[in-house]
């Protein structure tokens, strides 16, 4: 079994990955969508997204990162998947499932499963133009206003050579309105012939081992569910194992924030670091009743030196902690 974390545009960045998979549990990642247009991309757009690329490919703690792209042009496509092996990219995935309107709009993400054949095509030119060594994988939903092409699009993107599916259990219509369908992820996989993942709704342990029954698939892409309970593929990953893990609570997540607000001071500016922090803490509120006091006490502020005293913080100290 396979667990991984999902690719959630302006929420799961480097930070994010870096300090989910330090819980452990968590197989593999992925970046935020690359949107790819009409050229080649530079080096720095890979950089700003992946900077887990300048330390091959992994995030600190050694858990792979695959590179997403969307888009709807193949050669374009193909031609940015290789720029992105030779900086490193170890897996190339393919983005058919975002359902963002402004997305959608310009031909990316879920919009696509409209388009059995331009699936295919996509994959076979990524597929043709990476390394033979280098997967290429692929996300999808179950279409996107109706779920009666969801099994040609999946034998499209496995026949055009995808090596993976994850499939999200809902259509782009439905959104992320529960529930999932987690009964289509099973026809999925009885249509084709490579690993499915199953994402959507997996938000506890009971959800994990519901959607296992329902779906009939071992592996899962975990999205806002392991963001709102980071210890949830820790949890899931010794239940498989016949073990048992006690979840993690307030006190033990207190180091994960620390860092992750350190992070955020470094990476952003002062103007921003405190919206990413809300935004974390606003999650964690679903399986943390001490998060919503947090969150209320730190709502309107957004002076960083604060911000440091209200969590308790020494920036100075851990940055002296970094530096040694």
């Amino acid at each position: 079994m396979q667990i991984a974390l999902a690719p959630m545009e302006g929420l799961v960045d480097e930070i994010l990955r870096d300090v989910l998979t330090r819980v452990g549990g968590i197989d593999w990642c992925v970046t935020e969508f690359i949107r790819v247009t009409e050229r080649v991309l530079p080096a720095s757009t890979y950089h700003k997204l992946a900077p887990e690329l300048f330390s091959g490919a992994q995030t600190a703690t050694g858990t792979p990162l695959r590179v997403q792209f969307l888009g709807s042009d193949p050669a374009c496509l193909a031609d940015n998947a290789a720029f992105a092996c030779t900086l490193g990219a170890p897996v190339i995935d393919l983005n058919f499932g975002c359902p963002a309107k402004t997305v959608n709009k310009s031909r990316g993400g879920a919009v696509l499963l409209n388009e059995p054949e331009l699936l295919h095509a996509i994959v076979r030119e990524v597929r043709r133009a990476v390394p033979a060594q280098i997967p290429v994988t692929a996300k999808m939903r179950l279409g996107f206003a109706h779920k009666n092409a969801a099994l040609e699009c999946a034998q499209a993107l496995t026949e055009g050579g995808a090596a993976q599916l994850v499939v999200h259990a809902r259509t782009k219509v439905e959104g992320y309105k529960p529930p999932a369908h987690w009964e289509w992820v099973a026809r999925v996989q009885e249509a084709v012939k490579v690993p499915v993942f199953a994402n959507g709704e997996v938000w506890s342990l009971d959800d994990w081992r519901r959607c296992r029954e329902v779906s009939g698939v071992d592996d899962v892409m975990l999205g806002r569910g392991l963001v709102a309970r980071p210890d949830l593929a820790r949890q899931i990953a010794a239940a498989r194992a016949g073990d048992e893990v006690l979840a993690m609570d307030w006190q033990a997540l207190q180091p994960l924030l620390a860092e992750f607000w350190l992070q955020a001071r470094r990476k952003m500016s002062p103007r921003y670091a405190p919206g990413r922090l809300k935004q974390w803490l606003a999650m964690l509120t679903r399986s943390y009743p001490e998060a919503m006091e947090l969150f209320n006490l730190l709502r309107r502020e957004n002076d960083c030196l604060r911000i440091d005293a209200m969590l308790g913080i020494d920036i100075p100290a851990l940055e002296q902690r970094d530096a040694g």
